[in-house]
């Protein structure tokens, strides 16, 4: 098992960072082996059989060929869940994590809430609110098909209902009645096209544009339709979070000060950079 590491580590060396390819190789032998990292390291002298080897050596092609390996695996971690992910959906991100603990934090001990999250992607955020609400009821709206069949396979694998709604944010939203919410979430598409060059390939190549990118002359387009949903849908004090793009902390906060919402702030991450506006209806 030890040379079956050394071997991963080699072979995608000339892709990836020195401090990924260890914890990339790590990731890899853990999901074919069914191993955590304790048992990995209690079992280096192991051999290990001849069609997990051949996986191993897939999985390492497509690796050499810059593709993420959350893709690879077919598995990306969130908030305590293991979350099936693919080229139709966003790989969740950390930030994104602090999105719903913040979230979880100012509503701790409510019951029963209405929640909303707009372009759910894989279901990150609405899964993670339905695991950790008590009786909420959550709904997720998402525009790609392809999407929802991965977050409907999230829900169904940890048994999370959530109400799945196709459509398009631009569009009215169906079957949410008018000042009915008590919480909407987004992190919707907020990276602009200038902003192409400094991305690394393997987001570019095979990550879905569709969730990722916006126009570089309308950066705040999907903010300012969703705090007009907002302003519908939510009740009187209910809450509106947005992940967002570092650049636009202050625009972000200003657009949901000029809509009249109250205590519109802006968050900071754990790397100090702008990524969380709230306000209150």
């Amino acid at each position: 098992m030890q040379q079956l590491q050394q071997i991963v580590r080699e072979s995608i060396k000339g892709t990836h960072s020195e401090p990924e390819v260890a914890s990339i190789a790590q990731l890899v032998l853990e999901h074919v082996l069914q191993k955590n990292r304790v048992q990995l390291s209690l079992s280096q002298q192991e051999e290990v059989a001849p069609e997990q080897v051949a996986q191993v050596e897939q999985m390492v092609q497509r690796l050499q060929k810059h593709e993420p390996v959350q893709y690879v695996l077919g598995v990306a971690h969130f908030y305590g869940l293991e979350l099936q992910v693919d080229e139709r959906v966003l790989i969740p991100r950390p930030e994104t994590e602090e999105l719903v603990d913040l979230v979880l934090r100012e509503h701790k001990g409510q019951e029963g809430l209405q929640v909303l999250d707009i372009c759910a992607g894989s279901g990150c955020i609405p899964l993670a609110l339905a695991a950790n609400l008590p009786r909420a009821q959550v709904y997720g709206l998402e525009v790609s098909e392809g999407a929802l069949k991965v977050a409907k396979a999230n829900a169904r694998e940890y048994n999370l209902l959530v109400e799945w709604i196709q459509a398009d944010i631009f569009e009215p939203v169906p079957r949410i009645a008018a000042e009915s919410l008590d919480i909407i979430t987004s992190n919707p598409p907020y990276v602009l096209e200038e902003e192409k060059m400094q991305m690394r390939q393997n987001v570019l190549q095979y990550e879905p544009h569709l969730a990722l990118f916006v126009p570089d002359q309308d950066p705040l387009k999907y903010y300012k339709r969703i705090t007009e949903v907002a302003l519908q849908l939510l009740k009187k004090g209910g809450n509106l979070y947005f992940e967002i793009n570092e650049r636009y902390g202050q625009q972000v906060q200003e657009l949901l000060n000029q809509a009249g919402f109250a205590e519109a702030e802006v968050v900071e991450d754990l790397f100090g950079k702008e990524r969380i506006v709230k306000g209150i209806r």
